[in-house]
């Protein structure tokens, strides 16, 4: 029996281009153990971002089988699907997508919250979320008050407070500076060994990629060890 809390079995993609087809993935595999933080590279049009929309269940690939923790995902429906994606997956993106009419805190607890957690103790998950990645003192102010690393550090707070499985990030620090990337990141990877996430990390970035427990890269919509 596989140790995996993720796998990914020949995944399959394509989409309708004009008069023929438009195929992004060719039989993807892919496992992750929990703990383990993989780096996934490639250049841009290579099937990163389709393949993590598929892995967090956003998108359903034309063929092959997600497993969450040991569960098929296949058969599963919209609802389920949904589900499981609000209590195992968490995204991190390159931009923070925080809702910028709430504060730090507020912008972390809206899953919770979205997932029937009661305000004291989704506030409670939240803040110590937050401090975590050292913003105990931002929590009430405003994304628009908040330089471009913290808001992200805001956003993997949101991704990580449903304590998920599986971290999917798409190129996290893509939009910081290099300096407040390198922060942000060794952040990102402390705290997701800190709470034995698993993660799959899409970046361009070939030094960060090398921090990691190990790199794989995306071409012509196959997978393999970098």
């Amino acid at each position: 029996m596989s140790d995996a809390v993720f796998e990914l079995q020949d995944i399959g993609r394509r989409y309708k281009q004009g008069e023929g087809w438009l195929t992004v993935l060719r039989g993807v595999d892919l496992a992750l153990r929990p703990g383990e933080i993989v780096a996934l590279v490639g250049p841009s049009g290579s099937g990163k971002s389709t393949l993590l929309h598929i892995a967090g269940l956003l998108d359903k690939p034309d063929r092959g089988e997600i497993l969450v923790a040991g569960e098929k995902c296949s058969a599963l429906t919209p609802d389920e699907r949904t589900m499981l994606r609000r209590t195992s997956v968490g995204f991190v993106y390159q931009f923070h997508h925080l809702l910028p009419e709430f504060t730090a805190l507020e912008n972390v607890m809206m899953p919770l919250r979205i997932g029937g957690v009661k305000d004291d103790e989704a506030e409670k998950r939240s803040t110590a979320a937050l401090k975590r990645l050292g913003l105990g003192e931002r929590i009430h102010h405003r994304p628009s008050e908040l330089s471009g690393g913290e808001q992200q550090r805001v956003a993997i707070s949101r991704a990580v407070v449903n304590q998920p499985h599986i971290l999917l990030a798409d190129e996290p620090t893509g939009n910081l500076d290099p300096e407040t990337s390198d922060v942000v990141f060794n952040e990102l990877l402390s705290l997701a060994k800190t709470q034995g996430l698993s993660a799959l990390i899409a970046t361009h970035n070939m030094e960060l990629a090398s921090r990691m427990d190990r790199v794989m890269t995306m071409s012509g919509g196959r997978l393999r060890a970098a």
